[in-house]
C-alpha cells in the first residue's frame, strides 16, 4: 500500500515538475522578449539627435509603459514570476499596483503627446491609421483599467456599493484588451516605413516579421495567465 503511493506520489510529483518547468520557462521567454522589443524601439529612437521629437517621445513613453512596465505588472502576479516568485500574496498585489499606475501614467502621458501633435498639424494621419486605431482603444481601457483597479483593489471596503467579483473580472478583462489592443498597435507601428527603413535598406521584411512574431508570443504568454483567471472568476458564483 505504501509502495503504491509512493509510486502515485512520483508520479504526481514528476508531473508537476514537468509543468512548473514549462511555465517558468515561459515567464523566462517572455521577459527575454520584453527585452528584444523594448530594446530595439529604444535604439530606433535614441539614434535621433536629443531633443526628441513628439513622435520619438510617443514611442519610448508608450513602449516604456504598455510593453515593459503594464507586462510586468500582470506577470507580477504569476505564480511562475521569477522576480515575484518569493513575495507574498498582498505584496504581489503592491507591486502590480504600482507598476500599473507608473505603466500607465507613462502610456497615457505619450498618448496625449501624440493627440496633441495630431491637434498642432491637422494634416497628420495616425488616428486614420489602424495603429492610431488600436492606440486609442489601449488609450481608453488603459484609463478606464486604472480607475476599475482602484475599486478592484479596495473591493472588500466597497462591497455594500460595488460586487467584489464584478470589479476584480471587469479589471482583467479591461487589462486584458490594454495589452492586446497595444500590442497590436506596436505591430502597426513596425510596418511603418520609418522603422522599415531604419532596420534595413534592401530587406525590412524578415527582422519586421520577426518582431511582429515576438510580439504576438510575448501577447500569448502574457495574457494566457489571466484569461483563465476571468474565466475562473466568471464561473464560479
Amino acid at each position: 500500500m505504501d509502495t503504491e503511493n509512493g509510486v502515485r506520489s512520483n508520479k504526481l510529483t514528476g508531473s508537476s515538475y514537468h509543468f512548473r518547468t514549462f511555465q517558468v520557462s515561459m515567464n523566462l521567454l517572455s521577459h527575454i522578449l520584453v527585452g528584444i522589443i523594448v530594446g530595439v524601439n529604444l535604439v530606433f529612437v535614441f539614434r535621433l539627435p536629443t531633443p526628441l521629437g513628439d513622435t520619438p517621445q510617443h514611442i519610448v513613453l508608450c513602449v516604456l509603459g504598455y510593453q515593459l512596465l503594464m507586462a510586468q505588472a500582470i506577470l507580477s502576479l504569476s505564480p511562475y514570476n521569477t522576480w515575484s516568485l518569493h513575495l507574498k500574496l498582498a505584496d504581489k498585489k503592491r507591486a502590480h499596483t504600482v507598476l500599473q499606475v507608473m505603466g500607465s501614467a507613462l502610456a497615457i502621458a505619450g498618448s496625449f503627446i501624440k493627440i496633441m501633435d495630431k491637434y498642432n498639424n491637422p494634416s497628420a494621419t495616425n488616428w486614420n491609421t489602424l495603429h492610431g486605431i488600436f492606440a486609442l482603444i489601449a488609450l481608453v481601457f488603459t484609463v478606464a483599467s486604472l480607475l476599475n483597479g482602484l475599486t478592484s483593489l479596495y473591493a472588500h471596503e466597497l462591497r455594500k456599493f460595488l460586487p467584489s467579483k464584478l470589479s476584480k473580472i471587469t479589471h482583467i478583462c479591461f487589462g486584458i484588451v490594454v495589452f492586446i489592443a497595444a500590442n497590436i498597435s506596436l505591430c502597426y507601428g513596425f510596418e511603418k516605413n520609418s522603422f522599415r527603413n531604419w532596420v534595413s535598406t534592401t530587406n525590412s521584411g524578415p527582422i519586421v516579421n520577426t518582431l511582429i512574431t515576438f510580439t504576438a508570443l510575448l501577447t500569448g504568454i502574457v495574457v494566457v495567465a489571466p484569461l483563465i483567471s476571468f474565466f475562473q472568476k466568471f464561473k464560479t458564483n
